[in-house]
């Protein structure tokens, strides 16, 4: 069986709310992903994606150096525990109509799971 854990992103990269919907596309573009988590006070509180920026800020004629992440932040977090089978990951992406799922590890998000790390056991032919 195949886990989360063998296809994650093990990185968690993350910006404090206030932060600009710009800034957060700039942070994606520079650690080549296509999300990153919000923070407030150090407790993470929403996820902030390409989807986000584009259809919630240029799909709607905001200005993007205006636009603080948390208005256009998913939140509660979609997480799932790094151990559990990655057709689980598919199936909650799908329920809860995300692209990015948090994986945890003790309650603790330890990395990204994104419908694109879904791929890679398919490329690679382990099913």
């Amino acid at each position: 069986m195949i886990t989360v854990s063998h296809i994650m992103t093990p990185r968690v990269v993350h910006i404090e709310t206030g932060t600009s919907a710009i800034d957060a596309a700039k942070l994606m573009t520079r650690h080549k992903i296509g999300s990153v988590f919000v923070t407030r006070n150090n407790q993470f509180v929403g996820i902030v994606t390409e989807p986000d920026i584009v259809r919630k800020v240029v799909g709607a004629d905001r200005v993007p150096y205006y636009i603080p992440v948390e208005e256009i932040m998913s939140s509660p977090i979609v997480g799932i525990d790094e151990q559990r089978p990655i057709t689980e990951a598919a199936d909650l992406m799908e329920l809860h109509g995300t692209r990015h799922l948090a994986v945890f590890k003790s309650g603790a998000i330890v990395g990204t799971l994104s419908v694109r790390d879904l791929l890679h056991p398919v490329s690679i032919d382990e099913f």
